[in-house]
């Protein structure tokens, strides 16, 4: 039955080649399984019926059963349109089709009582359906039905081919009867009678066909708890597997460099956070297993020091350590700061970025041959083939949501033996998000700030107070602070209407004129000198104002820049915001997040301002993204794509199940860690079918 579910979805009734193709391309349907597991957005009851007398423009979705008396034809080009009367006892409405009249005609006979199905609404003071769905009334107890009509997402080529979500449901419906109801048990009988789940095959078929809400919810929760399940199980699959096989580097000892830097070099104590992440990590090198650790930590929690402080134990134990980080200018940024921290050590540390000269180049690859070079931080440079180590111990990657998956295998292939893995982010992580896309890790999190931090003061205006805050903005020049201004595009948009770079750029030149004042500017289609440049300007004191795109989200530290102002601060995500935020508030003076808005804004929009103004809390702010945008969102700041496809559970929603099905996936792999039990061998190989053909990348994060 499995490999009848694998069967390409040409072979149903009703779908053939071409409507197989759009299928495909549109939803993403190949299969007969693709379309099972293709499911309801929405249900809409069918059980009650609407006398034509009793119909309102204002009704949602309706039915009524009666006749079609006749039909005419009205109007002539793009507004041509076919009429039909339609009447029971208590009166007559039109049914209107803007296309297909022919096939409209040929199928649907005057005289024959029908069930019609659409949305009421009124033309010339009389009520109308426009592209009613029609069933005939003796047809309609040869189709599965539900009194709760399922409603699938569908999309304007879809329907242009006639394809629309009543199309889809047959398609369902006469799947369901080929394979009569025998869909084969996914799960475990002790599993699912533990947990009191419905079988498959009955979930399978009460989410497309429900007779009750009841029924709906509980095929739902089958179905929900099955995709977590696997998700859950797969990670700690080869979390366990790993610690059982992967054996790592001991770093057995904290020696001379570790305490030279801690008693002698540490600018401050370490928050309590920092110190019970070091713990962790000390634990992991010491342990013989490779460590697979994710630090998450707000931005200016101090994770660039644990990073450090982790390679120092590397290079006490005679091994190489490097960071990578997504841009030269945070790259850059961790350069200098390492440089700072360690002055005075006998440490080596080497910069290797695209733009770095072929001599340099050549020196890096001398030292790290013959282990002269302890430390060496850059950008995806790191995994160029020529760039070896002779040692590797410890792999640091910052922000790696940046990096592909392949791109972080290239670096942890770099050695015969898997190095240790560190991966940080200053995005923080909702836990529920955490726990799905980095399950097989282990996390650590600094959710603690250094004192004397003073929180950034957040405010919202719209552009009809502009000139007030151009007034804020001297004030701070005037008192020797500077600014960052951010635009979420570079150039004018026909189909935004969003303050751009250019136009900003502009009006700041004539408001902030020089000499007096000198404003620099960095965007992504400048090049890397042009930018340096650029940024030197700002960092040295020189420009008062720097003007630039999200170019600028990580890694820009200049604790002199006081005042961050955010221009169509509703085009950008909750995180983002709150990254932008985090550029200033570095210095020992009160700073400023200014959200510029237009005056109009959508209640998405005003929910998202006003989360930002009311906390400064990354991890409540993460939490509160991933409930309004949804996971497929928020991946676009986390990750290039989350590793799988869900059908049905929502991680903004589904957060209490997800910690359900872990904990219930710990218990089974604790008992059972290779799935060999008898009982188990139904997991293995629906696991071996949902994963096998995905690379496992747990040993590189």
């Amino acid at each position: 039955m499995n490999d009848f579910l694998d069967t390409n979805i040409t072979y149903l009734t009703g779908v053939g080649p071409k409507r197989a193709e759009l299928l495909n391309k549109e939803l993403n349907i190949t299969t007969y399984r693709d379309l099972l597991y293709y499911f309801p957005y929405k249900y809409i009851d069918r059980t009650k019926f609407y006398k034509v007398a009793e119909l309102d423009p204002d009704l949602p979705y309706v039915q009524i059963k009666g006749i079609i008396s006749g039909y005419t034809t009205e109007g002539h080009g793009p507004g041509k349109r076919l009429i039909a009367d339609f009447q029971d006892d208590t009166g007559t409405i039109k049914l209107v089709w803007f296309r297909g009249a022919r096939w409209i005609t040929g199928s649907y006979t005057p005289g024959t009582e029908y069930i019609v199905f659409g949305k009421p609404g009124v033309f010339n003071g009389i009520i109308n359906i426009i592209h009613p769905e029609i069933d005939a009334v003796s047809k309609m107890t040869e189709r599965l039905n539900s009194a709760l009509q399922a409603q699938y997402s569908t999309t304007e080529k879809l329907k242009s081919q006639f394809v629309s979500s009543k199309t889809i449901s047959k398609f369902v419906g006469n799947l369901l009867k080929q394979i009569k109801f025998r869909i084969p048990e996914t799960l475990p009988a002790y599993i699912a009678s533990k947990y009191k789940l419905l079988a498959l095959n009955e979930a399978l078929h009460k989410i497309h066909f429900p007779s009750n809400p009841e029924e709906m919810e509980r095929s739902r929760y089958r179905l929900k708890f099955e995709e977590l399940f696997y998700i859950q199980l797969n990670l700690l699959r080869y979390k366990s597997n790993r610690n059982q096989k992967s054996r790592g580097f001991v770093f057995s000892s904290v020696g001379d460099v570790f305490n030279s830097f801690y008693y002698n070099n540490l600018p401050f104590s370490l928050t309590e956070a920092q110190k019970r992440v070091m713990k962790e990590i000390r634990r992991d090198l010491g342990s013989g297993k490779q460590m697979n650790r994710l630090l998450q930590g707000d931005v200016g929690s101090g994770k660039t020091l644990i990073a450090l402080m982790s390679m120092l134990i590397a290079i006490d134990n005679g091994y190489q350590a490097c960071l990578m980080a997504p841009t030269e200018i945070l790259t850059n940024q961790h350069y200098n700061t390492i440089s700072k921290l360690i002055e005075g050590m006998n440490i080596k540390v080497n910069l290797l970025t695209g733009s770095s000269k072929r001599s340099l180049r050549r020196k890096i690859d001398e030292s790290l041959m013959d282990s002269t070079l302890n430390i060496l931080i850059g950008t995806h440079a790191l995994i160029e083939e020529n760039v070896r180590f002779s040692n590797l111990g410890l792999v640091i990657i910052d922000e790696q949501h940046r990096f592909g998956v392949a791109q972080r295998a290239k670096l942890w292939q770099k050695n015969l033996n898997p190095p240790h893995v560190l991966v940080m982010t200053a995005t923080p992580i909702p836990r529920t998000l955490a726990l799905t896309l980095y399950g097989d890790l282990d996390v650590s999190v600094i959710d603690e700030m250094p004192p004397g931090r003073i929180p950034v003061k957040t405010m919202h205006f719209v552009d009809s107070e502009r000139n007030k805050v151009f007034g804020f903005l001297r004030n701070q020049i005037t008192e020797g602070r500077q600014v960052f201004i951010v635009y979420p595009l570079i150039k004018e948009s026909e189909k935004m209407d969003y303050k751009d770079l250019e136009d900003g750029w502009d009006t700041l030149t004539r408001v902030f004129p020089a000499p007096k004042y000198c404003i620099s500017v960095v965007h992504g289609k400048m090049t890397t000198p042009e930018k340096e440049s650029s940024m030197k300007l700002f960092k040295n004191g020189h420009a008062h104002i720097l003007v630039a795109t999200t170019v600028i989200e990580v890694g820009v530290d200049i604790p002199n820049a006081t005042v961050m102002v955010i221009e169509s601060a509703e085009r950008f995500g909750l995180s983002q915001l709150h990254q932008l935020r985090g550029r200033v508030g570095r210095g020992a003076e009160q700073s400023y997040c200014i959200l510029m808005t237009s005056d109009k804004l959508s209640k998405e929009a005003a929910r998202r301002i006003e989360v930002v103004i009311s906390t400064n809390d990354g991890f409540e702010i993460a939490e509160t993204d991933l409930q309004l945008r949804g996971p497929g969102d928020i991946e676009g700041t986390l990750q290039s794509g989350i590793p799988f496809d869900l059908k049905i559970a929502d991680l903004g929603r589904d957060g209490q199940l997800i910690e359900y099905v872990r904990n219930i996936s710990e218990d089974i792999l604790s008992k059972d860690p290779f799935l060999e039990n008898a009982q188990n061998m139904i997991l293995k190989a629906e696991l071996k079918r949902l994963f096998s053909t995905r690379h496992s990348w747990s040993n590189i994060s």
